[in-house]
């Protein structure tokens, strides 16, 4: 890349939505895009083999390294908070579930005045790029991208996990994806024969070779550059050089729910009080830049065990090592192939819930956090999250060096319902545990502790074992022009300014009720169709 390059669209962040959008913008030749990519490229072992989550969380070479703030919710504490520094993004270095979300999510949106979100509407934009094992039907497709299979490997306590919700009342599913999420099974995963499957692989690889595409790693974004009121291009520093590229049609910002709102906030856009605090001139004044900050935080519940095989055992297992290994190497299978959560579950704190609110991820395995071993015991996790959190953060700028992470506050745990809801979390829990289908291997709980039974007590727990499940959106939000916190319109349009979309996850308004992967995707399958139609109408 020269000092100064032009392109017709220029597209910063090359995670999960950036490879989707490089791919549907560049397929005109007529049309020439740059994908500016901050991180390296996918080429280290750990972006490929599935259980490779273990070694690139808490890697700087794969993981941006982020902490929030000190959260007064989670008893003081402060989390890491990882986001995948490379081509594929958070894809790269995520849980590989496949997963969509209810049909209320996005009738919500649609109700609240955002023409063309609604559940009818997005459903056959996820089936567009799906290439999934269960064949072509109802909901979902064959010949995409997006690969979509079951896993690879089986766990004895997973499956008496799944009986023993079922004993709980929790019902048999064999899909979560097809509206309603209700009920536990193992977890559709994104791999190919037993390879993590990005969407740098699914989206970006193949296209590479298309000359109107020029993809651009170790390229930092640094500010958006305006002519008045409208985007015509970013400043990037690239080992060590600033450069300009500039944007004949736009400037689309796709560097996720920390970074967009970050740019956006470095470049004159965001609340003008705090931008004149750091010393940066106001291009233009939009309060919502960086608030509405929502993620799904997770309860991490162990339980040691006796008698059944886990993955505790086998990480300290030389025999059991070569064996994993061996069959991975030889037949794509095994705990090598694993995902962070195997099985998941879905289901209501209480009756008053319309539908499930909370989110199982449970996992044949435990660990203080990700990026440690794995505890010398035997035991597994009951991973359970609040799918639709009241509490609401915020990402805002520290300084005005591009380079200074911002300041995450998630405000975990600030409201009497998502204190109820987690201490209700809890309680469900240990009347899973308690079932016939998992009390033959004798489970203890080791965290966050049996001796704590009050709700005061249980919400002190919940405060001390609640972590990011990795799911940030909402800060850079649409919505209607009513609300003058919303940032982008349904179009994905930064409202008040020309030439500059957002599309990524911060342009979620509430959460979608599950993972968030498949779900960016699918906003930037519908961005770009909107950038296509509208360039039609030009």
């Amino acid at each position: 890349m020269s000092v100064s390059d032009t392109f017709d669209y220029v597209i910063v962040g090359g995670g999960s939505a950036g490879c989707v959008l490089a791919n549907r913008l560049s397929a005109d030749p007529r049309h020439s895009v740059c994908l500016l990519e901050a991180g390296g490229r996918d080429n280290w072992i750990w972006f490929h083999i599935p259980v490779g989550y273990l070694f690139a969380i808490g890697n700087p070479r794969s993981d941006w390294m982020f902490k929030t703030e000190s959260e007064p919710g989670l008893n003081g504490r402060a989390l890491n908070y990882p986001r995948g520094k490379v081509l594929g993004g958070s894809s790269a270095i995520n849980a590989m579930i496949y997963m969509r979300g209810q049909r209320e999510d996005y009738d919500h949106w649609r109700q609240s005045g955002l023409e063309g979100w609604g559940w009818d509407d997005v459903k056959p934009i996820f089936r567009r790029h799906l290439d999934h094992y269960l064949g072509t039907g109802e909901h979902h497709g064959t010949g995409g991208e997006w690969r979509v299979e079951e896993p690879r490997v089986r766990w004895t306590v997973l499956d008496a996990f799944i009986e023993a919700a079922v004993e709980a009342g929790i019902p048999h599913t064999s899909d979560f994806n097809t509206g309603s999420n209700e009920g536990i099974a193992y977890f559709h995963v994104n791999q190919k024969s037993g390879r993590r499957w990005s969407s740098a692989r699914g989206f970006l690889k193949p296209v590479l070779s298309r000359g109107n595409l020029r993809v651009e790693t170790e390229a930092q974004a640094t500010r958006l550059l305006f002519d008045g009121k409208r985007a015509i291009g970013v400043e990037v520093l690239q080992r060590g050089v600033l450069r300009k590229v500039f944007a004949r049609r736009e400037v689309v910002l796709s560097a996720g729910a920390v970074a967009s709102p970050q740019l956006l906030q470095l470049s004159g856009i965001g609340d003008g009080v705090l931008l004149r605090r750091h010393g940066i001139g106001v291009v233009h004044h939009l309060p919502g830049v960086g608030q509405n900050l929502q993620d799904h935080l997770q309860l991490r519940p162990i339980y040691r065990v006796e008698g059944v095989r886990t993955l505790n055992g086998d990480y300290r297992s030389l025999v059991r090592k070569a064996h994993m290994a061996l069959e991975y190497a030889l037949f794509r299978r095994g705990p090598l192939t694993m995902a962070p959560s195997q099985v998941g579950a879905f289901t209501r704190s209480s009756p008053s819930y319309a539908t499930p609110n909370l989110q199982f991820h449970i996992q044949p395995l435990s660990l203080d956090k990700f990026g440690e071993a794995p505890h010398p015991f035997p035991a597994f996790t009951a991973s359970v999250c609040n799918l639709r959190p009241t509490s609401r953060g915020s990402i805002t700028l520290k300084s005005n060096d591009a380079f200074e992470p911002p300041s995450i506050r998630l405000n975990a745990l600030s409201t009497a319902e998502d204190q109820q809801v987690a201490v209700d979390s809890l309680r469900l829990v240990r009347r899973i545990v308690s079932m016939p289908s998992l009390q033959k291997y004798r489970p203890q709980e080791y965290k966050p502790g049996a001796h704590l039974t009050t709700d005061d007590e249980l919400l002190h727990g919940a405060r001390e074992i609640g972590t990011t499940i990795f799911h940030p959106v909402g800060t850079a939000k649409m919505g209607m022009d009513s609300d003058p916190m919303a940032v982008t319109d349904a179009r994905l349009r930064v409202r008040g300014l020309e030439g500059l979309r957002v599309i990524d996850a911060s342009i979620m308004p509430t959460i979608t009720s599950g993972n968030t992967n498949s779900p960016t995707l699918m906003i930037a399958e519908k961005g770009a169709s909107m950038i296509i139609e509208d360039r039609g109408n030009m």
